[in-house]
């Protein structure tokens, strides 16, 4: 059976095409947007892509095409699916119906987090010989793949809220029917679909709403997701508290930097961890996957020593390189939130750097406000203060953008510069940079290959 894949180099879809093709059907696709790490993964999986949405790609018509939800009606392959009479469907809706039925999901959800998270939980059923299938939205180191069908009935996956299809406004993660649920975090984002927070929180109870009473439903204890929870729940919930009480999740640091940290169920140590990532954000992501793990019967302590092996996902916090002491890297904070958390855990990473001199290391923050709710401006007085842990922060005004970042560069905690061309930003953080700097480059798309050219950049100044 062929299928072919509109929009095939998402995150989403491009894993949804290596699970496809390991079931055994002959999966093809295209995108207009084609860079790495997806794109090279399909590359490696054998399937073809094409550039672009020409109607010829059809032909010959394939047996069903699944439509990526950044596609819209006027796209001339997605006219030529409707005028054809081609069989079509979501990507959700697809892998509800071929990869997730009869299985025990556990779905990870929330604003921030969810790609991580889902790494961590899939880690650690895998370290506990238990063989889950999964499907994250990037590329978890400790696998090289971003989805595998597994060996059990277990399966993780990133319950994304963000529409299924131009045909289905429901949130992905309503297909998914999980048996574990985590909820990490909720705060308003998707301006382009969603009116207001109350719309995403109605979205979250829908999901709520598909866990059977015997599952279980992992949140943290925060004001946006009580809300969620409070409008009905019908399944056990253990909640992941900030602060260490009698009941529930929680932690006690043991080194500032989140590296090592005690995890307490009920006010009882259950586990340590030590690790090789940092900040406050991770801990928080690594306490829910414990949690959700604990649910399918991997004790914490079995779960801490999986994730003592745990590498993070590409594109989080992931080392591009180092040239004389500068060291660049690449993450996927796209939202004011997410580039505070973490600028925060790699300031708090570098205090504790033993090869650093008093004195010497900075936090140089590089951000591309790309995502769709960054171009409408929605968050705009967010992303104000959202640097404060940089040193030097530029921001770089990318084509599109429907406002000035101006007024974010003007009243910046930090000394800020506003770049609108990606050369003069590459000469600018070479001019900035000195040994021991730490350069974090944010984005959620590909940045124009910034990471190369800034490591050739500094090569050539060395």
């Amino acid at each position: 059976m062929h299928l072919h894949i509109l929009g095939i180099c998402g995150t989403f879809m491009g894993s949804l095409a290596i699970l496809a093709r390991e079931l055994g059907y002959n999966v093809t696709g295209s995108d207009a947007n084609v860079y790495p790490p997806m794109s090279t993964q399909l590359e490696e999986q054998g399937i073809e892509i094409t550039q672009g949405f020409s109607p010829e790609q059809l032909e010959p018509v394939p047996d069903l095409v699944i439509v990526g939800n950044a596609m819209s009606r006027g796209n001339p392959a997605v006219e030529a699916v409707l005028n054809k009479g081609i069989p079509y469907t979501s990507g959700p809706q697809w892998l509800s119906e071929h990869v997730l039925k009869d299985r025990w999901v556990m779905a990870v959800s929330g604003t921030h987090g969810k790609t991580t998270t889902t790494s961590m939980l899939a880690q650690i059923l895998d370290y506990a010989k238990m063989a889950p299938g999964f499907l994250v939205g990037g590329v978890p180191e400790n696998f090289g793949i971003s989805a595998r069908l597994g060996e059990t009935p277990f399966f993780v996956i990133e319950a994304d809220e963000y529409d299924s299809a131009f045909f289905d406004k429901r949130s992905k993660f309503v297909h998914y029917r999980p048996r574990t649920l985590i909820m990490n975090n909720l705060e308003f984002d998707h301006a382009d679909i969603f009116p207001d927070l109350a719309a995403i929180q109605r979205q979250f109870h829908h999901l709520v709403r598909t866990v059977p009473s015997e599952g279980l439903i992992v949140s943290a204890d925060c004001q946006s997701l009580n809300g969620v929870l409070e409008q009905g729940c019908w399944t056990p919930t253990q909640m992941i508290k900030a602060h260490s009480g009698k009941e529930g999740w929680s932690t006690r640091m043991l080194r500032e930097d989140g590296s090592r940290f005690k995890v307490l169920l009920d006010g009882e140590k259950v586990a340590e961890v030590n690790w090789s990532l940092s900040g406050q954000h991770n801990v928080a992501n690594a306490v829910a996957a414990i949690a959700a793990a604990r649910h399918v019967g991997v004790t914490p302590e079995i779960a801490a020593q999986a994730l003592a092996e745990f590498r993070n996902v590409k594109r989080r916090m992931e080392l591009r390189g180092e040239v004389d002491g500068v060291k660049v890297y690449d993450d996927f904070a796209h939202h004011p939130t997410a580039i505070n958390t973490t600028l925060e855990g790699a300031k708090a990473q570098l205090a504790l750097d033993p090869h650093l001199q008093e004195g010497e290391g900075r936090i140089l923050a590089v951000i591309e406000p790309r995502s769709n709710t960054m171009r409408l401006g929605t968050l705009q007085s967010q992303l104000i203060d959202c640097t404060q842990y940089a040193d030097e922060a530029f921001w770089y005004q990318p084509p599109g953008l429907d406002w000035n970042l101006g007024a974010v560069v003007a009243n910046a905690p930090v000394p800020s510069e506003l770049v609108g061309d990606l050369e003069h930003l590459i000469v600018r953080l070479v001019e900035a940079s000195r040994p021991g700097d730490r350069i974090v480059v944010m984005s959620n798309g590909g940045f124009g290959g910034i990471h190369q050219k800034l490591l050739d950049a500094l090569a050539v100044k060395s």
